[in-house]
C-alpha cells in the first residue's frame, strides 16, 4: 500500500507533491510519483534536458524529506487520468493526490476532465489540493 501523486512542474503539481510527500512521511508509506508526458515531447533535446532537471529536483526534494519514493514517467501519455488510476491499481495505493487549479466562475461549473475521471474512477480515496495564493 502507498500513495500515488500526479506531478507536473507547475504550482498545482508542486502543491500535490508537497501534500503527498507529507502524507507518505506521516503514514510511513512509499510514494509513487507519476509524471505523464504528451506524445512528441521527447523529440526536443531542450525539453529532454528540462525533464531530467525536473525529475532530479523531485528526487532530491523527496530524498531530503526522507520520503521513500518511485518516479514513474509515462511518455506518450494519452490520458493522465488513466496513468494515475493504473499506477494506483498496480501499486495497491490507498490514496491518490492530485493538484487542482483555480477556475473562473464559469469554469467552476465544470471540473477538469482528468480530475473528474480520477475522482470517479479511482480505486481508492482521492485528495485534491490547490496551491496557496
Amino acid at each position: 500500500m502507498g500513495i500515488v501523486v500526479g506531478y507536473v512542474a507547475n504550482p498545482e503539481g508542486r502543491a500535490a507533491l508537497e501534500q503527498a510527500g507529507a502524507a507518505a512521511l506521516r503514514l510511513g508509506l512509499p510514494l509513487v510519483v507519476v509524471h505523464s508526458r504528451r506524445p512528441g515531447k521527447e523529440a526536443d533535446p531542450q525539453e529532454t534536458e528540462q525533464l531530467i532537471a525536473v525529475h532530479d529536483a523531485v528526487r532530491a526534494r523527496l530524498d531530503e524529506a526522507g520520503v521513500g519514493h518511485e518516479l514513474r514517467e509515462v511518455p506518450d501519455s494519452e490520458d493522465p487520468a488513466d496513468d494515475l488510476i493504473g499506477a494506483a491499481e498496480d501499486s495497491g495505493a490507498g490514496l491518490i493526490v492530485i493538484g487542482l487549479r483555480r477556475r473562473t466562475p464559469v469554469g467552476k461549473l465544470i471540473l477538469g476532465a482528468s480530475a473528474q475521471r480520477i475522482l470517479l474512477d479511482a480505486p481508492c480515496p482521492v485528495l485534491a489540493v490547490k496551491p496557496e495564493d
